[in-house]
């Protein structure tokens, strides 16, 4: 097995996980908040798909799907449209809400889709192609993608939590 095929394994596992998250709740569900400072499944879902959207997007060199394919229009949120989430007061992730797990789930599949043919189209060494020179070690395409995995699974699994709990009510 490659290690770009070993990488696509991995995204169709987030995309796995976030379905089972956030597959046929309601809006309610979706958008309830433990407390007032937790994140909602809604806000999980959106932020992890949004720096999937930025980063996959950067290191390619593309447009995200979250512009291009008119996300940001249907989301409707009230943030600035290159908001991703990193960084929300639990104020400002409270403002993300969504009308429909069908919304949600649509633009995580995109991403998904188009993540999907990104790394189809490289080869094992273009993994290590320097993307970002800010950290020490410079990052290469392969670190940033796994950074991704990681960050995207986390989130999955802190909406599946909420959805546990909610589910507990």
């Amino acid at each position: 097995m490659k290690a770009t095929e070993v990488l696509a394994d991995g995204f169709g596992r987030i995309r796995e996980a976030v379905h089972e998250a956030a597959g046929g709740l309601s809006a309610e569900q979706l958008n309830a908040r433990p407390d007032a400072e937790a994140n909602s499944i809604a806000w999980l879902v959106w932020h992890l798909t949004r720096i999937q959207d930025d980063h996959v997007a950067g290191i390619a060199g593309q447009e995200q799907v979250w512009r291009s394919a008119g996300w940001a229009d249907r989301f409707a949120l009230p943030l600035p449209v290159a908001d991703h989430g990193y960084g929300h007061t639990a104020q400002q992730a409270g403002t993300v809400r969504v009308d429909s797990a069908d919304l949600l789930l649509g633009y995580y599949d995109a991403v998904h889709e188009a993540s999907l043919r990104y790394l189809n189209g490289l080869a094992a060494g273009d993994l290590e192609r320097i993307v970002d020179e800010r950290w020490d070690p410079p990052v290469t395409l392969g670190v940033r993608l796994v950074s991704v995995l990681a960050d995207d699974l986390q989130h999955a699994g802190q909406a599946a939590y909420v959805r546990g709990l909610l589910e507990r009510r």
